[in-house]
């Protein structure tokens, strides 16, 4: 999976973080700056408030910039969309900043031509660097460097527009590497032609593609719904791009797309608003929970110190958003034990291997509160499907439908499978596809708003379970 910093940097190593470590250090070094200019012109020292205000809005750009999605894939999209969500960024660390000052009845030493100064200078700063990445990388497209791979299925009228506009944008950095047709169309010289679609899936593999273009008109449904089956365990970027000229759409989410209309197939459904409100409700919900049963939490891990050797935690490969693999916290609920290579066994009525305090804590889930750190992290969510072992990913993928899409968002704590009795051990493919339905549909139907309830009931009676061993 590409997951290179606003697309504007390539897949190289550590840039996200470079990326990210450079916002804040524009933060602090214009505001500092700022502060300087005052005093220069003033001759006054400032009151220490503005400091403070400088450090702290630091320190919060590296939470709220990722939330905005400046950090993503930027290839191909409107410029001007870009630059509205990094001053938007900007704009909310900068008031969460003048908060501080509020609720620490500092506001009044708060200088408005530093606080002016200071968020021009901001935003003037946090823009001009990604102009200047982008316009950098624009160039360095045009020379054939970091390009991105494409399967184009589709090659009517609208696959040749498509196939023209990737030829005259050189600065987008696409590269169409095949393109599959069931006609005759003649094929730009030198793009393999692919005319069966169950051999696309195998061609996305071998020939590293990072998306797949459907040029199909709207009532080719059945065509799409063969392509999303074959393409179904590849975790990639998949967008429909229909004729819109002649199909009007009603109710669909379109954007636009090197110029055309493009409809998101395999879009994260928690994105905009909705998305960052989500975002910063996982991460404030996380800090204030571990800071609030920290208590417990230290007397769990000390109870597991003195009731059988080993670690505290118990961490364990997972699948996160997009098939980005992480490691998930736990307390330890079992004795340390060798499992065979590519095997997880799930725990059953009376495992031997389940520790006498582990009994406990599996059956009222306290072994899953580490995973509050997982959320503060950014790599899961308070509430979203239940992330499983790798090798059941691998074991059920094929046997349940849809099951991969469970990725495509975040997996929780809790869920709405979880609060409706799906828990613990899933034994046979009929209870993984029950689970993997209700996961489907909280994605489908996801709002702000069921995530509260799911909380309210996880809290009231979602903590137990007749099948958790």
């Amino acid at each position: 999976m590409e997951t290179s910093t606003f697309d504007v940097t390539g897949k190289l190593p550590g840039t996200s973080s470079l990326f990210r470590a450079a916002d804040a250090a524009l933060i602090g070094v214009t505001g500092l700056a700022a502060i300087e200019w005052q005093v220069a012109r003033t001759g006054v020292d400032v009151f220490p408030i503005q400091s403070l205000l400088v450090y702290f809005c630091t320190v919060a750009t590296l939470v709220v910039f990722p939330i905005f999605r400046l950090y993503g894939s930027w290839r191909g999209r409107p410029l001007y969309d870009l630059v509205i969500r990094s001053v938007a960024a900007w704009t909310v660390v900068f008031a969460m900043g003048l908060m501080v000052g509020f609720l620490t009845h500092q506001i009044a030493f708060v200088s408005r031509l530093w606080a002016a100064l200071w968020f021009a200078g901001g935003a003037i700063a946090v823009t001009g660097l990604r102009l200047l990445v982008y316009a950098g990388l624009s160039k360095a497209r045009d020379r054939g460097l970091n390009h991105k791979r494409v399967l184009l299925i589709g090659f009517g009228t609208l696959g040749h527009d498509m196939w023209a506009r990737v030829a005259a944008t050189r600065s987008a950095g696409y590269e169409v590497m095949g393109i599959y047709t069931d006609g005759r169309e003649q094929l730009p010289p030198g793009v393999p032609r692919l005319d069966k679609l169950n051999t696309i899936s195998a061609f996305v593999r071998q020939h590293e593609i990072r998306e797949v273009w459907l040029a199909m008109p709207m009532e080719a449904g059945q065509a799409v719904r063969e392509v999303m089956f074959f393409l179904r365990h590849d975790l990639i970027d998949i967008r429909w791009i229909p004729d819109v000229l002649s199909v009007r759409l009603l109710g669909h989410r379109v954007e636009e797309f090197l110029g055309v209309p493009a409809i998101e197939l395999n879009s994260l459904p928690a994105a905009g608003i909705r998305g960052v409100a989500k975002a910063v409700f996982d991460r404030t919900f996380s800090a204030l929970v571990l800071l609030g049963l920290s208590p417990i939490m230290l007397t769990i891990a000390a109870w597991i110190k003195l009731d059988s050797r080993g670690p505290v935690f118990f961490t364990q490969p997972r699948l996160g958003v997009d098939g980005e693999v992480f490691r998930v916290y736990k307390f330890r609920s079992m004795t340390v034990h060798q499992e065979q290579h590519g095997v997880v066994t799930q725990a059953t009525r009376e495992d031997r291997r389940v520790t006498r305090i582990g009994a406990f804590l599996r059956k009222t889930s306290l072994d899953e509160l580490p995973q509050f750190i997982n959320v503060l992290r950014g790599e899961m969510s308070v509430v979203g499907p239940r992330p499983h072992a790798l090798e059941h990913n691998e074991q059920y993928k094929d046997l349940v439908a849809r099951y991969m899409m469970r990725h495509r968002v975040k997996p929780g704590i809790t869920g709405w499978a979880q609060i409706n009795g799906l828990r613990g051990q899933t034994e046979t493919v009929h209870k993984m596809r029950d689970r993997v339905e209700f996961d489907l549909y909280y994605i489908q139907n996801w709002s702000f708003l069921m995530d509260l309830r799911i909380i309210a009931r996880t809290a009231v009676s979602g903590w137990t379970g007749k099948n958790v061993y």
